[in-house]
């Protein structure tokens, strides 16, 4: 292992998710999902609806792209909407209005209380970049440029791979690996000598998918067993726990 990092002597990567695994913005989009959902529900429904919890949003929307977590969430619950176009107004009964209000949620969200990076995240990352290793981030949020920029953390990655540029580029998102893979792509390394770092059980899942050479489970949650079960090979509640041993 590389003892300063925790990591198998073989890695030449770091991939991190940035929603929970670089900042704390997590809690945050599960504010906004909830937020939405349980009005969605509630105007559907009346005051009887089976609100939207913890295990809802850690099942069917952690970590995956926008539109794919409107459809999977409400896929449990048995309902269908249109699908709409990415740029339906956020009061649209469509799949992406439902997932356009619940940006406009998050957005506001972070306009008011900011946004805050977990400093052992930062330090991790820059021990690793220190050590010769390539860096990436690899999210589904649409707003990883402006996250990234409001914490002064746009130097720590060689390599963007987020929402945008998935949209752009037809990549499908997490559970599946592909931009966990386009980022190593991009940085050359294969996936053997890569580790992904997550959060969310969608992520850890695309980890194990792409047959990386090491997934890390970030557990903020009381998710640990899950993210094991899911694909991670070491799972930890905080990146300073990998570089003491």
């Amino acid at each position: 292992m590389t003892t300063d990092l925790g990591l198998p002597d073989a890695i030449r990567a770091c991939l991190f998710d940035l929603d929970g695994v670089v900042t704390r913005t997590a809690v945050v989009h599960a504010a906004a999902w909830k937020e939405t959902f349980d009005a969605f529900l509630r105007e559907r429904e009346g005051p009887g609806f089976r609100p939207f919890d913890d295990t809802d949003y850690d099942t069917y929307v952690d970590g995956r792209p926008r539109a794919d977590g409107v459809r999977t969430f409400l896929a449990s619950r048995g309902i269908e909407l249109p699908e709409g176009t990415p740029g339906d107004p956020p009061d649209a009964g469509t799949v992406h209005g439902l997932g356009n209000r619940k940006n406009a949620l998050l957005l506001e969200k972070i306009r008011t209380d900011g946004v805050e990076a977990y400093d052992s995240s930062v330090r991790y990352i820059e021990a690793a970049r220190a050590h010769g290793l390539a860096t990436a981030v690899v999210s589904s949020s649409a707003n990883t440029v402006d996250v990234l920029r409001s914490i002064g953390a746009e130097h720590l990655f060689d390599v963007r791979i987020d929402g945008v540029v998935a949209a752009e580029r037809g990549l499908p998102g997490k559970p599946r690996p592909d931009t966990f893979l386009a980022a190593a792509e991009v940085l050359g390394v294969p996936p053997a000598r890569a580790a992904v770092f997550e959060d969310a059980l969608a992520g850890t899942d695309a980890g194990r998918a792409g047959h990386f050479g090491y997934v890390v489970g970030v557990d903020r949650t009381g998710q640990r067993d899950a993210l094991y079960a899911h694909g991670a090979d070491r799972v930890v509640s905080d990146l300073a726990e990998l570089r003491s041993g």
